[in-house]
């Protein structure tokens, strides 16, 4: 059976998934990884990505069948090389809050935003540090963008993946050139010896192709993969998750919600004013897309979720782990529409949307709060959404239009909770399909299989709706105005909540 192959290096996992001829995943491998905090910096080792990747492609069946393959990772960061690609410093992650400076600067020169994930706004901190490598640098790339190089030896990426990295002309589908014409003219880079065209990867679209895996790749995964197997372009997890839920098209979005929780929805017009809360990226295609994202979501939801657990292991109870967080989004349900003044701040790292640098988890309540496990736990989900929701309220008073928004990742795992949850924070539509737990790696299969079938004039937008997605089955929740009123409620509290954050940041 010939199968079209998804890899994609998320926060917590790196997963593969082969699809066949009809688009159903039919195998698929994955390996746990975590990042770590290392001299100020989340990071990842590089070492461990080759480990990583054989081991998940190692529980693939049929790989000596795949057809086409490409990578995806988690958007943003910096990894920047020499010219032999040599590492020159540890890989900075999205994670990562200390470029502050540097993106607040780049926003006003660009009129644009600049959040501090984007790769550029990593270039220009190291810059205005005066960081020792910055001179020898003749890459810089995402982890999806090194790893397509080491596979293929074509350093381009995806136009998804680069648009954050860079501003990108909506007109020409290129990097902005009078954006980089401004930030080659900055003082603290004009005596540099290189421009930033020179760094940055190329930049392809849906559907084109991206190389094809060389013997040197293949050695790197020691033949878990044939040579010559060709690779479509290399994308970020945002544009697979758009993809995986036939979200690319104007007025509709996605969630995809795990480790982080962002938000793309596709925009039928220019935004009115520039927002340091709301990114402006592009699908697979290059649409443009308003993104939110927020680096904090079910973490600590999941610490929670493990001390719950410890707990009954007390009493002789060894519940399933799959189990014991459907029961507890389930009894969240239970819960009070405002969760009974129960309040919770997930932040384990800091925060873009709220301009929150560092993160201390909180639980906070009033005397007359009701504390009861249902109301605890649904501020537990309440909180996995409440940066999403402030973010998504600022495209609401833009006018907006959003027909529906398509959630996936864990947080929807549970059937109707999450989606529950999240139609009432966005006021809009909440929809989940069959795959909703797959998520990148299977919408990286899907970009895969658009390049290897597509027939001439059709676009990626006509390819999923009529011929994936056509049938397919799934669930959608409209808002609820009791809960979003509860939710309403909530998020006031939050706001407050967050000034409580800022002193628990300065004081812990």
């Amino acid at each position: 059976m010939t199968t079209c192959l998804g890899i994609e290096l998320g926060s917590t996992r790196i997963k593969a998934v082969a699809i066949d001829g009809g688009f159903k995943p039919v195998s698929s491998g994955d390996y746990t990884w975590a990042s770590r905090y290392e001299n100020g910096v989340w990071t990842y080792s590089l070492e461990e990505v080759w480990t990583g990747l054989k081991s998940a492609l190692s529980n693939v069946e049929g790989r000596e069948n795949i057809a086409a393959m490409g990578v995806s990772a988690m958007m943003h960061g910096y990894l920047a090389f020499d010219r032999d690609w040599n590492l020159l410093t540890p890989f900075r992650t999205w994670q990562c809050t200390s470029t502050g400076p540097a993106a607040a600067e780049l926003t006003e020169q660009f009129g644009f935003n600049i959040p501090q994930r984007w790769s550029v706004a990593h270039l220009y901190q190291a810059v205005l540090n005066g960081e020792e490598h910055v001179s020898r640098i003749a890459h810089i790339t995402t982890l999806a963008g090194y790893v397509h190089y080491m596979l293929t030896g074509v350093n381009a990426v995806g136009v998804g993946e680069a648009s954050g990295m860079f501003p990108i002309d909506s007109g020409s589908l290129e990097y902005d050139r009078a954006m980089m014409a401004k930030f080659d003219a900055l003082p603290a880079v004009r005596a540099l010896p290189w421009k930033l065209a020179d760094l940055l990867p190329g930049v392809l679209t849906a559907g084109e192709p991206a190389g094809a895996l060389t013997e040197q790749g293949a050695a790197l995964l020691e033949g878990l993969l044939p040579v010559g197997v060709p690779f479509a372009p290399a994308e970020g997890d945002a544009g697979t998750g758009m993809t995986a839920t036939n979200a690319v098209a104007p007025r509709t979005g996605n969630v995809s919600a795990g480790t982080s929780i962002f938000s793309m929805v596709v925009l039928e017009r220019p935004l009115e004013k520039v927002y340091e809360e709301i990114d402006l990226v592009t699908t697979p295609a290059g649409a443009p897309v308003a993104m939110v994202h927020c680096n904090n979501c079910t973490s600590d939801t999941n610490a929670w979720v493990n001390v719950l657990e410890e707990t009954a292991r007390l009493f002789g109870a060894s519940p399933d782990a799959g189990e014991l967080y459907t029961r507890l989004y389930e009894k969240s349900l239970e819960g009070d529409p405002d969760c009974g003044g129960v309040l919770v701040c997930n932040y384990l790292a800091g925060e873009g949307v709220t301009h929150i640098d560092a993160g201390r988890p909180l639980v906070a309540r009033t005397p007359d709060t009701r504390f009861t496990l249902a109301n605890f736990f649904r501020a537990q989900l309440y909180t996995t959404m409440a940066t999403l929701k402030i973010g998504m309220d600022i495209l609401a008073s833009e006018h907006v239009a959003i027909d529906s928004l398509t959630g996936h990742g864990g947080l929807f795992k549970t059937p109707v909770v999450g989606q529950s949850y999240m139609a009432a924070a966005c006021n809009a539509p909440v929809a989940c399909m069959e795959t909703a737990g797959e998520g990148g790696p299977y919408g990286m299969a899907l970009l895969a299989s658009y390049m290897l079938q597509k027939t001439e004039g059709e676009s990626l937008e006509s390819f999923l709706s009529a011929r994936v997605f056509a049938g397919v089955s799934g669930s959608t929740i409209r808002p609820d105005p009791v809960l979003a009123d509860g939710f309403n409620t909530y998020i006031r509290r939050y706001q407050a909540l967050l000034r409580v954050e800022r002193a628990a940041v300065d004081a812990l």
